[in-house]
C-alpha cells in the first residue's frame, strides 16, 4: 500500500498464447532513489493461480525507479514439458526459450500505486500501467 511518502507496486501475468494467467513465475523487485543510484534488491514473489503477485515487498521511501524482473524461462520450459510436444520456441530460436527473462523498469512518484501487467507469449511480451 502506498503512503504519501512511498509508492506501491503490483503485477500480474497473462499468457496470451493460451489466454490464461501464468502461474509460478518468479518475480523480483528492485528499487533505486535517483537515476544515478545503485539498484537495491528488495525481494520477490511468484505468481499465483491467477497470475498475480500479491506479496511483493514495500518500496522504501525515496524510491524514484522500480525494476520488475520476471523469470519466464522456467515457466515456458514447464509448459513445454507438460504439453510433451516440440514447442515453436524450440524450433524457431534453437536456444529453448526466446525471452528467458523480462525486465521492466519504470519511474514512480510517492503516493501513487503502479499496477504493471505483463502480457506474455513465447515470442513477445507487452507491458502497460494498469489500474
Amino acid at each position: 500500500m502506498s503512503t504519501s511518502a512511498t509508492a506501491s507496486v503490483s503485477t500480474h501475468i497473462l499468457d496470451t498464447s493460451v489466454g490464461r494467467p501464468a502461474e509460478g513465475v518468479a518475480v523480483h523487485l528492485s528499487a533505486r532513489s535517483g537515476r544515478a543510484a545503485d539498484w537495491r534488491a528488495l525481494g520477490g514473489s511468484a505468481t499465483d493461480t491467477d497470475g498475480r503477485c500479491k506479496d511483493l515487498p514495500a518500496l522504501p521511501e525515496g524510491t524514484t525507479h522500480v525494476r520488475l524482473d520476471f523469470a519466464v524461462e522456467p515457466y515456458f520450459e514447464k509448459k513445454q514439458a507438460d504439453a510433451q510436444q516440440d514447442a515453436p520456441a524450440n524450433r524457431d530460436s534453437g536456444a529453448g526459450v526466446f525471452f528467458p527473462e523480462v525486465a521492466i523498469t519504470f519511474a514512480v512518484v510517492p503516493g501513487e500505486h503502479y499496477h504493471v501487467p505483463l502480457l506474455l507469449n513465447p515470442f513477445g511480451y507487452s507491458v502497460y500501467r494498469g489500474s
